[in-house]
């Protein structure tokens, strides 16, 4: 199973959530922060239906993909 790890960090004069070389939006608080990241990982833990997803990646390029329902990684946040 995947597992995906949601940091903390200043970003853009407040605080953002990053999932590897990529950014949330910024958030004023370090709590507004830490919490949408929980919700981000809680949301990407629950099985659903099959599903298209849509992701940036780091050098800016968009990725189209088909994920099964019942296939979600493992999610924590730190910072």
């Amino acid at each position: 199973m995947a597992h995906v790890t949601y940091h903390i960090v200043e970003h853009d004069g407040g605080w953002a959530y990053k999932v590897d070389d990529v950014f949330s939006e910024t958030f004023a608080t370090h709590d507004q922060a830490l919490e949408a990241a929980q919700r981000a990982a809680g949301e990407q833990r629950v099985s659903g239906s099959t599903a298209g997803i849509r992701y940036q990646d780091s050098k800016g390029e968009w990725h189209d993909e088909i994920v099964e329902g019942y296939d979600r990684p493992g999610t924590d946040v730190e910072g």
